[in-house]
């Protein structure tokens, strides 16, 4: 049975990270669900606080369907919250809708790696969907002396993924550290015990974001060497 060698000692330990990481966000999620924030605040009403507190005016605060799929939308300025954290009155709600705030207060301030980030969208979208071809025709080709050249275009494709998940973790802390100063200094949180628990949730889901930079810089790793063996067999 042909083993790949090279693939498991880069992937599979970055998908056992990943779905720890999952695994991590929403056990911690639910856990602090369980727990009320004495200030009685739903989530939804912590974002509009966070988004007071930071300045910043004319940005929705909507209901958005799925679980954890909450998200800011620097397009149409708008925090989509998903139902458990909209309605919320836990710990988890008011951590995950402060987070999101705090997107929307960087997006106000024009926050570097946000901004980058934002910029880099449509061409992590391209790279992230044609990666894979070029790559593949350099395999199938590798007789020809162009092969290679498909190849590193791939990589290079493939390269704006991980650039994009890299930029991304800057962007994910600061939102959670601005998250964890606002709600303490607004009084939304107001107990030791509460601002504890968010932390856990917010590092809990910062998690994920580093989970998956690390699988994308592994998967480039692993594409490069690809090559670089090819051009000494």
């Amino acid at each position: 049975m042909f083993f790949d060698l090279q693939y498991a000692i880069f992937t599979l330990p970055a998908v056992a990270f990943s779905l720890w990481a999952q695994w991590r966000v929403h056990s911690t999620f639910k856990q602090f669900s369980r727990y009320g924030v004495s200030s009685g605040m739903t989530g939804a009403q912590a974002a509009l606080a966070v988004l007071r507190a930071g300045g910043v005016q004319g940005v929705a605060v909507e209901r958005h369907q799925g679980f954890l799929s909450d998200h800011y939308d620097p397009r149409a300025k708008a925090l989509r919250l998903s139902p458990d954290v909209y309605d919320g009155r836990s710990v988890s709600s008011v951590a995950v809708a402060a987070h999101e705030a705090g997107h929307a207060i960087q997006d106000a301030v024009g926050y570097a790696p946000l901004v980058l980030r934002s910029n880099l969208v449509p061409l992590c979208n391209i790279g992230n969907f044609l990666w894979f071809w070029p790559f593949l025709a350099g395999l199938l080709l590798q007789q020809m002396a162009f092969a290679p050249y498909l190849m590193w275009a791939g990589i290079l494709l493939f390269a704006t993924v991980v650039v994009f998940q890299l930029v991304t973790l800057p962007t994910e802390f600061n939102a959670s550290n601005r998250a964890k100063a606002v709600l303490a200094g607004a009084g939304i949180v107001r107990t030791q015990e509460e601002a504890e628990g968010v932390k856990k949730v917010l590092d809990a889901a910062a998690m994920t974001y580093v989970a998956a930079a690390a699988a994308a810089v592994l998967q480039l790793i692993d594409l490069i060497l690809r090559v670089q063996g090819r051009r000494e067999e």
